[in-house]
């Protein structure tokens, strides 16, 4: 199963929060033991780097946690053409959209996401952390 993981999910791995942090790291667990292949956008990469340098305030340690990252998740591009295309989306917030956009050229078979709601209208699948988790041990 190839999976777009949300930067949410990630961030909530790395920085523990609670109550989501368990899940998460239940999935890079899973990514780590290739139960799945997961991706996460290049726009997300730098914005994970934003949110965890502000609290290693390291640019060494961060790009050390990155590089981490970079071996449990494979980059998917974003393309000019997803950021067109979300423009006219029926997904309402841009981000969300341009994500989506980049899942359907990628061939990705689902999203990971705490953020259900707002990808309501999505033609690729979207899943919770839990639910996921649950589909990939079906799987095993």
């Amino acid at each position: 199963m190839r999976a777009l993981i949300d930067t949410c999910i990630i961030i909530d791995a790395l920085q523990q929060r609670e109550p989501f942090c368990q899940d998460a790291q239940t999935l890079f667990l899973a990514a780590a033991n290739h139960h799945f292949t997961g991706y996460i956008t290049a726009k997300s990469a730098t914005d994970i780097y934003y949110l965890v340098h502000k609290s290693t305030h390291s640019d060494k340690e961060t790009r050390r946690i990155l590089n981490t990252l970079f071996t449990l998740f494979d980059l998917l591009e974003t393309t000019g053409q997803d950021c067109k295309s979300a423009i006219s989306s029926s997904i309402s917030d841009y981000e969300d959209a341009v994500m989506v956009e980049s899942a359907l050229h990628s061939d990705i078979d689902c999203i990971v996401t705490r953020n259900l709601k707002d990808y309501q209208r999505s033609p690729v699948s979207v899943l919770s952390p839990g639910d996921f988790i649950t589909r990939i041990e079906a799987d095993k």
